[in-house]
């Protein structure tokens, strides 16, 4: 595969939501993630929330309600989903685009189940490797990249809601191939 020069790369922008999910039992809390990847740099590889992009005619709890389904085959309801615990706006880095998302996290809940991958998208068969219950204390002390990087203040805001959800500001840090200062600059300034 041919990797495009970082300048050469399109943007692409959204609002998405993501979902921690957290199942709480006598063995220890933890917290379900997606193996994912980066099809143009296939040994990277990090940890992530179920989420997406909010589609057409959808609100932020909709379209948290439609990936948990689609993901994972767990299905909830609106009223199920805790939060927003907080927002931010990300901008990936991808040898095939640059996708700046403004994203809202919620947390949801739930007895720990066997994930239901058939509701992937083409991309996500792609993209994601493996899914797996992470243990809390594992989180707090593992060398993988997790994102984001505040997973475990989202994890506690599943158990205490803030009243208004944290605003994480822009974060840069999330990226297979780094951005350009001209790039950079660009995203501020929108």
């Amino acid at each position: 595969m041919l990797i495009p020069e970082p300048q050469d790369r399109p943007f692409r922008h959204r609002e998405a939501t993501r979902v921690v999910v957290l199942n709480e039992d006598a063995a220890g809390d933890s917290v379900l993630l997606f193996e994912d990847s980066d099809p143009g740099l296939p040994d990277r590889r990090w940890w992530v929330t179920p989420g997406g992009g909010i589609d057409p005619g959808e609100d932020e709890l909709d379209a948290g309600v439609r990936e948990l389904q689609e993901e994972t085959g767990l299905r909830v309801e609106r009223a199920d989903l805790i939060g927003p615990l907080a927002t931010r706006r990300v901008v990936h880095g991808y040898t095939d685009q640059i996708l700046v998302q403004r994203e809202t996290f919620y947390g949801v809940r739930t007895s720990r189940f066997d994930v239901d991958t058939s509701g992937h998208t083409e991309d996500e068969k792609i993209t994601l490797q493996s899914w797996r219950w992470w243990p809390v204390d594992e989180l707090a002390r593992t060398d993988a990249w997790i994102w984001p990087g505040y997973l475990l203040d989202l994890v506690a805001g599943t158990r205490q809601t803030p009243e208004t959800p944290v605003d994480h500001g822009d974060q840069f840090d999330e990226s297979t191939v780094g951005l350009l200062p001209e790039q950079m600059r660009n995203i501020l300034g929108s």
